[in-house]
């Protein structure tokens, strides 16, 4: 439970990270895409926080369904997403699976979101943060299943291959080397999923209707960070040192130098990522 708890606190902690990050071209024309009512599927949806962007994009009617591994997570979803719209004025009402908000029906479920994709006949597929932790094809393929004819599918902040630091530090090149390495040696990753899914998608039947840069950028202001986003690096530094415990290099000593730089307000961090808007046949 405690590591849910803390995956919960990452991925709210990650949230302003996110919005600063999303290419506003991308988005704009996916809204300008979307049909009236859609039928929404979210892959790994984490806490739930594609629900309230929709509303504020306009998504008041239609259905939402959001798939997640973890049911520690879908109750969390359930809870805080109907809190926080609550508190934004709106009027939720609970449903067994999620709640109504609107005329937006929304349900969270636990499962394997490209199983369930195969089955979702969606307008809209949304993926964030999600293609570049499995098989590429094998999401691809899933994601076409899911969408109805003319349906869209949203692949925002998908990683691809930059990670960066600062200040500068004389192993920065030698751990993003041996970082990236770590992910692709793991079943179904891959560290540039980003220009890969762009190349799969510009050889697909469909349309791929825009491309942007979605970078996570992280600095310090007047030695301190926004939000809870000194949590967020941590994370960062935390996911570094794991997948460099048997890499030669001198990751400890690395990590042991940005950690201090955190503390003291002093670290900047980027990560390199695509948006990537596709519409089915």
């Amino acid at each position: 439970m405690a590591g849910e708890h803390a995956r919960v606190r990452y991925l709210d902690a990650k949230r302003t990270v996110d919005e600063r990050a999303f290419d506003r071209r991308v988005r704009e024309r996916l809204r300008s895409a979307l049909p009236p009512a859609p039928s929404v599927f979210d892959a790994g949806a984490g806490t739930g926080v594609t629900v309230p962007r929709l509303l504020d994009w306009g998504v008041d009617a239609g259905r939402y369904r959001g798939v997640e591994r973890s049911a520690e997570l879908v109750e969390h979803a359930r809870e805080a997403r109907a809190a926080e719209l609550e508190r934004a004025g709106y009027d939720p009402d609970p449903t067994e699976s999620g709640f109504r908000v609107a005329d937006l029906e929304v349900a969270f479920e636990r499962g394997d979101a490209l199983e369930a994709a195969r089955t979702a006949d969606a307008d809209l597929v949304v993926a964030q943060a999600f293609v570049d932790l499995v098989s590429l094809p094998e999401a691809v393929d899933a994601f076409e299943a899911a969408l109805a004819p003319g349906g869209l599918a949203y692949f925002p902040i998908t990683f691809d291959g930059g990670t960066i630091f600062q200040p500068d530090h004389p192993d920065d090149d030698a751990v993003e080397r041996a970082y990236h390495r770590s992910i692709d040696d793991r079943p179904g990753r891959d560290s540039r999923a980003g220009r890969h899914l762009l190349d799969l998608l510009r050889r697909a039947d469909g349309d791929l209707l825009a491309v942007g840069a979605s970078d996570w950028i992280v600095r310090p202001h007047d030695g301190s960070y926004p939000a809870d986003e000194a949590y967020f690096l941590e994370c960062i530094l935390g996911f570094v040192a794991d997948a460099l415990a048997d890499a030669d290099v001198d990751a400890e000593g690395w990590v042991e130098t940005r950690r201090e730089q955190l503390a003291a307000g002093e670290l900047s961090y980027v990560a390199h990522g695509y948006d990537l808007l596709y519409r089915a046949p």
